[in-house]
């Protein structure tokens, strides 16, 4: 079964062999893995893709990663879309073969790219649009002038939007974690932004 562990390590050589040596010890093989921030107090956080050996518990490989010293699992869950991580550079060559479409096809490439559960567009005026499965039928247009973190319910979702302009959003979601950091906030943006200067005649 397929697991997605988010995890911060320190950000010196020989941390991530440390990392790999234990999830294999405790039944994990690694599929992928994704930097997904280096912060400045030399803290690495990392994506790792990984599936179970039969037997094997998620439980026993986030306590043998978090033996290590200096390491952390933030968030361990089923990865549904299984098999791959979805680059950033993958997603803008999608984008740039089909210019036209590429606010409807942004949509459907955010959550494979950030690892989320969903994602829509929704305007000021006539709400939710283009959407993937699982999107909430009714969410709220709201005022951002660049990617940041959206508190929309009280649900167990997380959110994050970006602005296309000034009447129309794209906001993604995952259930239960792990947050959106930074780091990929800014990649959110980008992509987005990226998607609507295509999209312009």
């Amino acid at each position: 079964m397929p697991f997605l562990l988010r995890v911060e390590l320190p950000d010196v050589p020989g941390s991530l062999g440390r990392l790999a040596s234990a999830i294999g010890e405790a039944g994990g093989d690694i599929e992928a893995i994704e930097i997904v921030e280096k912060r400045h107090d030399g803290v690495a956080v990392d994506d790792v893709l990984l599936e179970t050996a039969p037997g094997a518990m998620p439980d026993s490989i986030v306590s043998a990663c978090n033996a290590l010293e200096g390491v952390e699992v933030v968030w361990i869950g089923r990865y549904a879309a299984g098999g791959n991580l979805f680059l950033d550079l993958e997603a803008v060559e999608e984008l740039t073969a089909d210019p036209a479409e590429a606010l409807d096809r942004v949509v459907h490439l955010l959550p494979v790219v950030f690892r989320a559960d969903w994602a829509v567009r929704i305007h000021r005026v006539t709400g939710p649009g283009t959407r993937t499965a699982n999107a909430p039928d009714a969410l709220p247009f709201t005022e951002i002038e660049r990617a940041r973190y959206l508190e929309l319910s009280d649900d167990d979702n997380l959110y994050a939007g970006a602005r296309i302009d000034g009447n129309e959003i794209v906001v993604i979601g995952r259930r239960g974690g792990p947050e959106f950091l930074e780091s990929e906030l800014a990649r959110l943006g980008h992509l987005v932004g990226l998607a609507t200067s295509l999209a312009r005649p």
